[in-house]
């Protein structure tokens, strides 16, 4: 029987790369993104697509009413604050990020796993380093994707023993993201050093969407077949917990 995907923020960097391995590995993949991310870089053909907005409640429920069972899901929607102090972010920006990560996550995972139960499946959310390696500058993002390795666990416990809920915490990964941003985050994302950064990693590098799109594979498998409540931290030795 053939594996079911649904990968929120599919048409990211990290979407299609994850995309793209998880259909040479066997899946059947629908993306979901918004619709202006789809239009930009339209799924590969074989792979179905659908529109969604988690910043908006009903979007989401449509979006999920009819994918069916799923083998796995993994939500990598989510967008950056803009750069700056904590005390001098204005609340509605504030507010922006929370919906657009933490509450956008709740939301997902709520429409996720009633088709997750009925396959006894495993979904990953791709949560940030920042949420646990605080850095200045990223207070509102660091925040939501802290709640969303909390909520990861929480989901975890409550969802055993069916279904197996993990989290990846990348730190800084090669991508338009980073470069000035693209969708939801052209307007916000902070261009970043990536020469400092690599030469700030223990591995002398970035990270590529490839670098994440194995552990998140490796967490939707029977290899990780123990494992639920955890962070797989992909940073290249920058932070270790």
């Amino acid at each position: 029987m053939t594996q079911k995907l649904a990968i929120l923020g599919g048409a990211g960097a990290i979407g299609r790369a994850l995309t793209s391995r998880a259909v040479y590995e066997g899946w059947d993949v629908t993306i979901l993104d918004l619709p202006a991310s789809l239009a930009a870089h339209p799924p590969p053909k074989g792979v179905l697509s659908k529109e969604i907005d988690i910043a908006d409640a009903a979007s989401v429920t449509d979006a999920f009413k009819d994918l069916g069972p799923l083998d796995g899901f993994v939500n990598l929607a989510g967008f950056m604050s803009p750069h700056g102090p904590l005390v001098k972010t204005p609340l509605d920006a504030f507010d922006e990020v929370m919906t657009g990560n933490l509450r956008g996550a709740f939301l997902a995972a709520q429409a996720a796993l009633p088709l997750l139960h009925s396959r006894k499946g495993a979904m990953v959310n791709v949560a940030s380093g920042l949420g646990a390696h605080v850095r200045p500058g990223f207070g509102p993002y660091a925040a939501a994707k802290a709640g969303m390795i909390s909520l990861t666990k929480t989901l975890a416990l409550e969802a055993a023993p069916d279904v197996r809920i993990n989290a990846v915490g990348p730190s800084a990964v090669d991508t338009a993201f980073l470069r000035g941003g693209e969708g939801r985050s052209a307007k916000t994302a902070p261009a970043v050093d990536l020469d400092a950064v690599a030469a700030a990693t223990p591995l002398g590098r970035i990270a590529t969407p490839d670098d994440v799109v194995g552990p998140i594979l490796f967490l939707l498998g029977q290899d990780a077949a123990f494992m639920t409540g955890q962070v797989l931290w992909i940073n290249g030795g920058g932070y270790m917990p």
